[in-house]
């Protein structure tokens, strides 16, 4: 019986599309090594993103193709993933204990864009990823209640502020220096600088994905953002109805100019399933997001429906993704996260740490 040979093995794997990056794994250069020992044949790759819920599923299907292939008695096939830093705006340089930030945003606001943040960094973190959240919504904080976190974050030096963590999760927001009741009565400069310093001076420790939820609209927290928080990604969320949806485009367009890459739009609310019967109804109107990432060229990332569980959880400061990772629901965000983190992983990396520094010195 003759061996197969590595090219061989290379085709059948290329005869298999990823679902989250949409590619072959040979062209995503995901394939780290080949090795043909008799008829056994072992196959290493390597994600650019976290994939702990889906490893398994890819394997199988790998050693099902190399498995039919002439010459292979067993196939055996090893998924691990790494998740490097990606570049930013040209201007910016990352953030040291970061290594890729992504942008949470929505035109408008009721459109559960805070939900989706915290449930898409929970979604991340049970993928396998090291994670934060950074709360940017500095007139409506929302994060420290659907974390279910109260009190106030340490300083150990008097300048900076250690993180608060929930669920795994690192967080920081301007709700918990303030309380919950007082309303945040300042103009933008000061709003501007609030978030910077909420950035800047959270000591984060060595995260994969710093997850940032923006306030909605177009305004100068995003402006500020987009000018001065270095980002390798956005994502947009939206309604299906054709209001959110309009507003949804103005704010992509927005990071289109400010040279921050759209990874996809997520639509929330798609359909309503009745608590009672389970009947499932398109009540804000039915396949807006995918028309709108059609029209933009960007990715479409999920769909998500308007179900009171969802709601319930969040405030009750648990969750979905951690109040019940088996459902549906849960499963819809871990494949939403795993999308979202496989389009940044196709995107350009940061080489900046590579390069040495240059030192002149007068001697």
């Amino acid at each position: 019986m003759a061996e197969v040979t590595q090219e061989q093995i290379e085709e059948a794997i290329k005869g298999y599309t990823e679902p989250h990056m949409e590619k072959d794994l040979v062209s995503a250069k995901a394939v780290k090594g080949i090795d043909i020992s008799g008829g056994e044949v072992k196959v290493k790759v390597e994600l650019g993103f976290p994939a702990k819920g889906f490893v398994d599923e890819l394997a199988a299907a790998l050693k099902e193709r190399i498995e039919t292939l002439e010459g292979v008695a067993a196939a055996q096939v090893d998924v691990t993933w790494k998740i490097v830093a990606h570049s930013v705006q040209k201007s910016l340089k990352p953030i040291g204990n970061v290594k890729n930030i992504v942008a949470v945003a929505s035109g408008k606001g009721g459109v559960g864009k805070s939900t989706v943040a915290v449930n898409l960094a929970l979604a991340l973190s049970a993928e396998g990823a090291k994670v934060g959240v950074l709360d940017a919504d500095i007139y409506g904080p929302s994060q420290p209640r659907m974390l279910g976190v109260t009190g106030k974050p340490e300083s150990k030096d008097g300048k900076t502020l250690e993180p608060m963590n929930s669920y795994h999760l690192e967080a920081m927001s301007i709700g918990f220096l303030i309380d919950e009741e007082t309303p945040m009565i300042w103009r933008g400069p000061m709003v501007t600088q609030a978030l910077e310093q909420l950035l800047n001076d959270t000591n984060w420790s060595d995260l994969d994905y710093l997850v940032i939820d923006l306030p909605p609209g177009t305004g100068d927290t995003q402006l500020t953002l987009a000018q001065k928080v270095p980002v390798s990604g956005a994502v947009i969320v939206t309604t299906p109805q054709d209001i959110a949806l309009l507003d949804a485009r103005k704010g992509l367009k927005m990071f289109e100019k400010v040279e921050v890459p759209v990874l996809g739009v997520i639509e929330n609310m798609s359909t309503y399933i009745c608590s009672k019967c389970g009947h499932e109804e398109h009540i804000f109107g039915e396949g807006g997001g995918v028309r709108m990432a059609e029209q933009h060229d960007v990715d479409f990332l999920g769909s998500l429906p308007l179900d009171i569980r969802i709601r319930e959880e969040t405030d009750g400061g648990k969750p979905t993704v951690v109040a019940e990772p088996e459902s549906r629901i849960s499963l819809i965000f871990r494949e939403i996260a795993r999308k979202t983190a496989a389009k940044l992983a196709l995107q350009a990396k940061d080489y900046a740490a590579k390069f040495p520094n240059i030192v002149i010195q007068n001697n």
